[in-house]
């Protein structure tokens, strides 16, 4: 098995059409981190009020892919049946994005014209990695790329260090200076970092799907960063 990738052998399997809906909900969910990212940095409205229409189209793919997986998952092998799961594992998680986004717009809409320049600046740039992320879990789940997983894992280090800038200036606000919209600014900041933490999750999820073991179980005992830890152990794999 390569360090990259793990396609799926031969033709496609009878449920092929819920990893091809799976597939569609990551970029429903890219979509909709991306128009927040837009309408937060533009000020736009009509951006942000779509956000309420992609995550009831997550929503409608979340019923039809737990429907899918309970009718065929007693009807596969053993890694198929991990692939289902992996679907429907996915599935929640995007569709929790789907959640934190649209309350990241209703937050933005409260706090209307108020928000500070760097606000939008950082509140932007969170918003724009954690498309970057969906983009990448997509990726990592319709081609079994180890790799693009593991940009995932390591892109939310940079969604804590963003949230922590707008945290210390907005909650412990070392230079006492008056700020404007601070509660909705925190709840936009949450948000994101939350959907960021789902797009983690996503990306564990391949690399659990791809090699049959949890990321956490198989290093907990090392003191490397996990995803080069991960890939170590792959290598292994493909050596025994």
């Amino acid at each position: 098995m390569s360090t990259a990738t793990a396609k799926h052998p031969g033709p496609e399997p009878e449920y092929g059409h819920l990893v091809r809906l799976t597939v569609q909900a990551c970029q429903v969910a890219k979509e909709a981190a991306s128009a927040a990212a837009e309408g937060i940095a533009t000020g736009s409205t009509v951006l942000l009020n779509s956000l309420r229409q992609r995550e009831k189209e997550l929503d409608r793919l979340d019923m039809e892919i737990d429907d899918g997986v309970t009718d065929a998952i007693t009807r596969v092998s053993a890694s198929e049946a991990r692939e289902l799961l992996a679907c429907m594992k996915f599935m929640i998680g995007l569709e929790r994005i789907g959640d934190l986004l649209l309350s990241f717009a209703n937050s933005a809409h409260a706090a209307g014209g108020r928000l500070d320049p760097q606000d939008v600046r950082e509140l932007t740039q969170m918003a724009t990695v954690l498309e970057k992320m969906l983009t990448d879990v997509g990726a990592s789940f319709s081609s079994r790329d180890v790799k693009k997983a593991i940009d995932v894992l390591r892109a939310d280090a940079e969604m804590d260090r963003l949230r922590n800038l707008i945290f210390l200036r907005h909650i412990e606000n070392p230079e006492n200076v008056a700020r404007q919209a601070s509660l909705q600014v925190i709840f936009m900041t949450q948000s994101l970092e939350r959907a960021g933490d789902h797009a983690k999750n996503l990306a564990e999820e391949v690399c659990h799907f791809v090699s049959g073991h949890t990321v956490r179980h198989v290093l907990m005992a090392y003191d490397k960063p996990i995803e080069q830890m991960f890939i170590d152990w792959l290598k292994t794999k493909e050596e025994a």
